[in-house]
C-alpha cells in the first residue's frame, strides 16, 4: 500500500499556501496515497476543505501560533507515521530535525529572523521545495516544484472589444496597482480598470498611495470586490499583473493562461518564468511608462495575434500548470525521494 502522506498547514484559514496544500492533497489521493491534513483547529477552513476533497484531518488544538508550533511538534513526535510535508515555514520550524519531512516554502523568508528560522526548519529534510526556479536561486539547496491551478475551462471570447483591463489580486503597492493606474492614465486606452480583490493586510499608508493613483482614473476605476477569476476574465479584453516585488510564482498568471485571456505581466520574480520565454507582453517592474507602452501594444494586437499568444499560453498551461501536470510532478518528486 502506498505510504501515508501528512500535509501540515501554515495557517488554519485558506490563504495561497493552503490552496496549494489542498491541490497537493488531491494529487496525492489520485495517486493512491492515504492523505492526512494537519492544521490548527480554529478557524476550520483548511480542515473543512481537506475533508471535502477526501483527506483525513487532524485538528491541533492551539491557542495562537506559538501554541500551534509546540503542539504540532509534540503530535509529530508521537503520532505521525509516514511522510510529513510541511507547507510553509511554521510547520517546518515546528518539526525541525524530525525524520522523513519535506519542507515546502511558498514565499521567500523575509528578514534576518525568518532566514535563520528557515535554516533551522530545513535541518534533516528530505528536500526543500520552492515554487519556481527564480525563487530557488534565492534559497540555496532548494529545488523548484511549480504550483498548478484547478481545472479551468477555456473561455469563449467574442470578437468585440471594450478596451477594459482587469486586475486580480491584493490591492497594494507591492502588487503594482498604483503603477498600473499611472500607466493607464498615460495611455489613450478608453476602457475601465476592473479591480478584483481587496486591501486586507495592507497598511493605511499603502492604501493611501494606491487610492491616490486610482483617483486619477476617476470613474474608470471600477472595484468589483471578491470576484472569481472566471468572472473577471470574461469581462475584460486583457488582464494585467504588474507586481514590483519578486513574486515566488504567479498563480493568477497561470489561471489567465488556462482561460485563454490575453495578459500583460511585469518582469518581477517568477512571473516571466510562469508565462514562458516567448510571452511578448512583459513590462519592467515599477516602470509606469514602459507598462503603458506594453498595454497599448497588447490592446492593439490583431485578433489573429492575440489568438496566437493565448493559444501558446493555454498549451503551456496544459503542459506545466494543469492538474494533470501537477500530479505527474508530485509522482516524480516522490519517486526521486524514495517515497513509495
Amino acid at each position: 500500500m502506498p505510504e501515508r502522506i501528512h500535509l501540515a498547514a501554515n495557517n488554519p484559514d485558506l490563504g495561497g499556501g493552503e490552496q496549494v496544500l489542498l491541490r497537493h492533497a488531491e494529487a496525492l489521493l489520485d495517486l493512491g496515497h492515504p492523505v492526512t491534513v494537519v492544521a490548527a483547529d480554529s478557524p476550520t477552513e483548511v480542515l473543512d476543505a481537506a475533508a471535502g476533497v477526501g483527506a483525513d484531518v487532524v485538528a491541533i488544538r492551539a491557542d495562537g501560533r506559538r501554541d500551534y508550533l509546540r503542539r504540532l511538534r509534540a503530535w509529530d513526535r508521537t503520532e505521525r507515521d509516514g511522510v510529513l510535508w510541511c507547507h510553509g515555514l511554521v510547520p517546518a520550524l515546528a518539526t525541525a530535525g524530525h525524520a522523513r519531512r519535506i519542507v515546502h516554502l511558498h514565499q521567500d523568508p523575509r528578514g534576518r529572523a525568518q532566514a535563520v528560522a528557515a535554516r533551522v526548519a530545513r535541518r534533516g529534510a528530505l528536500a526543500t521545495l520552492v515554487p519556481s526556479s527564480d525563487m530557488a536561486g534565492r534559497v540555496p539547496g532548494s529545488r523548484a516544484h511549480a504550483n498548478w491551478t484547478s481545472d479551468l475551462p477555456l473561455l469563449e471570447r467574442s470578437g468585440e472589444r471594450s478596451g477594459d483591463v482587469g486586475y486580480l489580486g491584493r490591492i497594494s503597492t507591492d502588487k503594482g496597482v498604483d503603477v498600473l493606474a499611472r500607466a493607464l492614465a498615460r495611455t489613450g486606452v478608453p476602457g475601465s480598470l476592473l479591480l478584483a480583490g481587496d486591501s486586507r493586510y495592507v497598511t493605511a499608508a499603502d492604501v493611501r498611495t494606491v487610492e491616490d493613483a486610482l483617483s486619477a482614473l476617476g470613474p474608470r476605476a471600477v472595484r468589483l470586490g471578491h470576484t472569481t477569476p472566471a468572472e473577471l476574465f470574461g469581462r475584460v479584453d486583457l488582464v494585467v499583473f504588474p507586481s514590483v516585488w519578486p513574486e515566488p510564482f504567479g498563480l493568477v498568471v497561470a489561471e489567465a493562461m488556462a482561460a485563454g485571456v490575453p495578459l500583460v505581466i511585469s518582469d518581477a520574480g517568477a512571473l516571466p518564468e510562469v508565462a514562458g520565454p516567448d510571452h511578448p507582453w512583459v513590462a519592467r517592474a515599477g516602470d509606469a511608462d514602459d507598462l503603458a507602452r506594453v498595454l497599448e501594444r497588447a490592446l492593439g494586437a490583431t485578433p489573429e495575434e492575440a489568438r496566437d499568444v493565448t493559444g501558446r499560453a493555454r498549451r503551456r498551461w496544459e503542459e506545466q500548470y494543469s492538474p494533470q501536470a501537477g500530479r505527474l510532478r508530485v509522482e516524480a518528486l516522490l519517486a526521486s525521494l524514495g517515497v513509495a
